[in-house]
C-alpha cells in the first residue's frame, strides 16, 4: 500500500511539473484543409494551348501565354510542377515564375497562392467563360548562384515544366496540350515532340502533358544532327561551331551505342529517341533521362579533345540507358499520376544503380569508351566506396532519400554523411549479382538474361510499366534459383566494413594499389583541376591554390585537422604545388615523422602534421588468371 500512494504521488507530480504553468498561453493548432483536388484518371475537357517566346535569350526571360478550356463555373487550382521526374526530388523553379495575370475574357480573375503547396494557385472561373488564360513569365538564372542557366547568346535548354501550369485534378497523360514556341531568328530546334516550322517558331504537335513535360528542346545558333539509327539521332549544339567537328570513327562509336544498348535488352521504348548533346562553357550542365530523349550537358572538347581521355562520354550511355530503366520500368513508389504527388525512391538503386552498371558496360561495348579506360573507372570507383565510412551508420537505401533530403547541394564530409551512394554503389552490387549468376549457373547465366527479361518486354511500348523489390527478385530467380531478396536486403541494409567489391574479383579482376595513377584517374584528375589523395592520405586538393575540396572521415587527414574550406599554403616549409606535395608524401614512405603542412584558414595560419606514411596510392584492377574472365565478357561487344 505504501509503495502504490508513493509511486502514485509521483506519477502525479511528474504530470503536474509537464503541465503548462498556470497564466501561460497555451494555443492549439489550426487546422489544415487541402483543398486542391486529388488526380483522377479521367480526360481532361479541352486542349490547353500553350504559346512561349523565347527570343529574350541574352536575359534568359521567357514570356508564356497559356489558354486553358473550362468546362464550369467555380472553384478551379492550377498547378506548376513541383515534383520532377528524374530530379527523384521536390525541385520545380516555381520562385523563377513571375508575372502571373490570369484573365477570362476582359475579366481578370485574381488568383490565391496556396498556403501550404506554394506551387498552387487558386482562381474561381467566373459564370460564362469557356476559357482562361494565364500570362507570366519564367525569369531564368542568369548566374550560376540562382541556379542552372539555361540561355545563353548560343542556346536554349527549354523544359517545358517550367513554362506551364496545368490543372488540378486529372492525371497529367489525361491533359491534351499543345506548344508553340517562337526562338531567335535563325536558330534551329531538337526534340522528341514533331513540329511544324515557320520560320523560327516551331508548333509542336499535340500531346498529353506527361509527354510534354517528359521532351525537353534543346535550340541553338549552331547545330548538327547526326542519324545513329532509323529512329535514334545525336542532336548537338555548341558555343562554337568547331565544336560540332565530329569525325565519321565518333559518329560510328554512337551508333554502336544504340546498337548495342539494342541488342543487349532486346526492345525499344519509343518511337523515336534523341540525344540533345549541348556542348558549352555558358549554358549549366546537365544530365537527365526522358522516355524519347536524353538532356546531355558537356564542356567544349567533346568531340575536338577525344583522345585526351574519356572524358563525359559515359553520359550517353547511361542517360540512354534510362529509357529502359527508369522511364519504362519504373519503381512502383517512384511512379506518381501528377507533378505534385510526393515520389518515394526506395527502388533508385535499380533505377539510378543498374543503369550506372549498364552505362558502363555499353560505352566498353560500343567502344565509345575503351575496355583499358573502363576498368580504370571501375577501380576508381571500387577504391572511393571501399574507403568510406559511413557504411557503419547508414545504410545504402537510406541513401536514395538523398535527393530530397539534400537536392544535391554541397556537403562537406560526404565519406560520412553519404550523398547518392545509389548510384556508384548500385553498380557494384549489380556486379556483385552478375558474378554470382555466372558463378551458380556455372557461366550459363548472367545479368545480361535479367536485362532482356526484365527490361526487354513490351517492344515499342513507351508507356510505363512499375515494379516492387519482389519482381525484381522474381526475375533473377527465373533466370538462376537463389535466394534473391534476402541477397538484395541484405546489401541494401547491411553496415559492412568495405565496399561490395566482391563480384569484380568472381568475374576475374581484384582492386590494387600502385604508386602510378592509371591513364583515366590522371585525365580525371586534370579535368577536375585536383590532386586526389583520397588513397595517399585522405584528401583533395585544388592544383591552382591548394584549397582543400574533400577529406575522408577518419583518415590521416581527418586527424590533422584538415577539412573543406582550408588551404595549403606550404608543404614542409616550401610553397605549396602539386609535385611538392605528391613528393613529400611520397618521400614520408615507411618513416616516422609526419609532414608538416602549413594551412590557411579565413584570415589565420597554422601548422598541422600529416601522420601518413603509406606512399602515393592509386587504384586500378589487376586480373586474376590469364584465361577470360566474367568481366571480360560482360565488356565484349554483342
Amino acid at each position: 500500500m505504501i509503495r502504490r500512494f508513493l509511486a502514485a504521488s509521483l506519477l502525479a507530480s511528474t504530470a503536474a511539473a509537464a503541465q503548462v504553468p498556470a497564466g501561460n498561453s497555451a494555443p492549439q493548432p489550426v487546422p489544415f484543409v487541402d483543398t486542391i483536388p486529388a488526380p483522377q484518371d479521367t480526360r481532361y475537357p479541352g486542349t490547353i494551348r500553350l504559346d512561349v517566346d523565347a527570343t529574350d535569350n541574352r536575359r534568359g526571360i521567357f514570356r508564356v501565354v497559356e489558354t486553358i478550356p473550362v468546362a464550369k463555373a467555380g472553384k478551379m487550382v492550377l498547378l506548376f510542377p513541383k515534383w520532377l521526374p528524374g530530379a527523384h526530388s521536390p525541385r520545380g523553379e516555381i520562385e523563377k515564375l513571375a508575372g502571373l495575370v490570369i484573365t477570362a475574357g476582359n475579366r481578370r480573375v485574381e488568383w490565391t497562392r496556396d498556403p501550404v503547396d506554394v506551387y498552387a494557385f487558386h482562381i474561381e472561373v467566373p459564370q460564362g467563360a469557356r476559357t482562361i488564360e494565364a500570362r507570366f513569365q519564367f525569369i531564368s538564372a542568369t548566374k550560376g548562384d540562382q541556379g542552372r542557366i539555361v540561355a545563353t547568346p548560343t542556346m536554349i535548354s527549354l523544359q517545358p515544366n517550367s513554362v506551364s501550369l496545368y490543372p488540378a485534378g486529372y492525371f497529367t497523360r489525361q491533359i491534351p496540350v499543345q506548344m508553340t514556341v517562337r526562338y531567335p531568328d535563325g536558330w534551329t530546334a531538337s526534340g522528341a515532340i514533331p513540329a511544324k516550322v515557320t520560320g523560327s517558331t516551331y508548333t509542336y504537335d499535340t500531346t498529353n502533358y506527361e509527354v510534354l513535360v517528359d521532351s525537353p528542346i534543346l535550340a541553338g545558333r549552331y547545330g548538327r544532327t547526326w542519324d545513329l539509327s532509323p529512329r535514334v539521332k545525336l542532336a548537338t549544339y555548341a558555343d562554337d561551331p568547331a565544336e560540332l567537328n565530329a569525325t565519321p570513327e565518333q559518329v560510328d562509336a554512337h551508333k554502336r551505342l544504340v546498337d548495342q544498348a539494342v541488342k543487349t535488352f532486346g526492345a525499344q521504348h519509343y518511337d523515336r529517341y534523341t540525344f540533345l548533346l549541348s556542348i558549352t562553357d555558358e549554358l549549366g550542365g546537365i544530365g537527365l533521362e526522358h522516355h524519347r530523349s536524353s538532356e546531355n550537358g558537356v564542356t567544349p572538347g567533346y568531340f575536338t579533345k577525344w583522345n585526351e581521355g574519356p572524358g563525359r562520354r559515359n553520359l550517353l550511355p547511361h542517360e540512354y540507358t534510362h529509357s529502359w530503366d527508369g522511364k519504362f520500368r519504373r519503381g512502383a513508389d517512384l511512379w506518381t499520376p501528377d507533378y505534385r504527388t510526393p515520389m518515394r525512391g526506395s527502388l533508385l538503386w535499380v533505377y539510378e544503380g543498374q543503369t550506372q552498371f549498364w552505362g558502363y558496360v555499353l560505352q566498353a561495348r560500343s567502344g565509345l569508351v575503351s575496355k583499358q579506360d573502363t576498368l580504370d573507372q571501375y577501380a576508381a570507383i571500387m577504391a572511393l566506396y571501399d574507403s568510406q565510412p559511413a557504411r557503419a551508420w547508414r545504410d545504402l537505401v537510406d541513401t536514395t532519400n538523398d535527393p530530397v533530403i539534400s537536392a544535391r547541394r554541397p556537403k562537406g564530409w560526404t565519406s560520412w554523411q553519404r550523398s547518392e551512394d545509389y548510384y556508384n554503389e548500385g553498380l557494384l552490387v549489380w556486379m556483385d549479382v552478375d558474378s554470382l549468376l555466372r558463378e551458380k549457373s556455372g557461366g550459363t547465366r548472367s545479368i545480361d538474361d535479367f536485362a532482356r527479361a526484365f527490361f526487354g518486354i513490351r517492344d515499342g511500348d513507351w508507356g510505363e510499366v512499375t515494379y516492387t523489390l519482389d519482381d525484381v527478385a522474381a526475375t533473377l530467380d527465373a533466370i538462376q534459383p537463389y535466394d534473391w531478396k534476402g541477397y538484395l536486403t541484405r546489401r541494401l541494409t547491411e553496415h559492412a566494413k568495405g565496399a561490395p567489391i566482391e563480384g569484380f574479383a568472381r568475374n576475374g579482376y581484384r582492386l590494387i594499389y600502385t604508386d602510378a595513377p592509371t591513364p583515366s584517374f590522371k585525365a580525371n584528375e586534370g579535368t577536375r583541376k585536383i590532386v586526389d589523395l583520397t588513397y595517399s592520405g585522405g584528401f583533395v586538393v585544388g592544383t591552382a591554390a591548394g584549397e582543400v575540396s574533400g577529406v575522408t572521415w577518419d583518415s590521416p587527414a581527418f586527424a590533422a585537422g584538415l577539412t573543406v574550406g582550408h588551404t595549403i599554403v606550404a608543404v614542409d616549409g616550401e610553397a605549396f604545388t602539386p609535385d611538392a606535395l605528391k613528393g613529400a608524401i611520397a618521400a614520408a614512405k615507411g618513416t616516422k615523422a609526419p609532414i608538416p603542412l602549413m594551412v590557411k584558414e579565413g584570415d589565420r595560419y597554422r601548422t598541422v602534421a600529416l601522420d601518413y606514411h603509406g606512399g602515393l596510392r592509386y587504384p586500378r584492377l589487376e586480373k586474376i588468371g590469364t584465361a577470360d574472365g566474367g568481366l571480360d565478357r560482360l565488356l565484349a561487344p554483342r
